[in-house]
């Protein structure tokens, strides 16, 4: 397994949490004052310009208001459907 924030799975994490945060009607500056941090941090996270652990994408799901669960379960449809797509 590669430790990378070059992969296709890990661009779905990113563009999946900010599309959430757009939906949510959320800035990124209202994030970043949510989770305490810069708004550089929080667009520098969304470029994929920082490797994000898992506790780090729970609490930004809580953050724009999206379960945890929810959110796994669109990455797994948005992963599911991209290799579909490639068969």
């Amino acid at each position: 397994m590669e430790k990378t924030i070059y992969t296709r799975e890990y661009d779905a994490v990113v563009r999946l949490l900010r599309a959430a945060r757009k939906t949510a009607g959320v800035t990124q500056v209202e994030l970043a004052k949510r989770l305490g941090l810069t708004q550089s941090l929080v667009s520098k996270m969304e470029r994929g310009d920082r490797r994000l652990d898992i506790i780090e994408v729970r609490t930004i799901c809580l953050a724009i208001g999206i379960s945890f669960p929810e959110f796994v379960t669109q990455l797994e449809r948005s992963l599911g459907k991209r290799r579909q797509d490639r068969a």
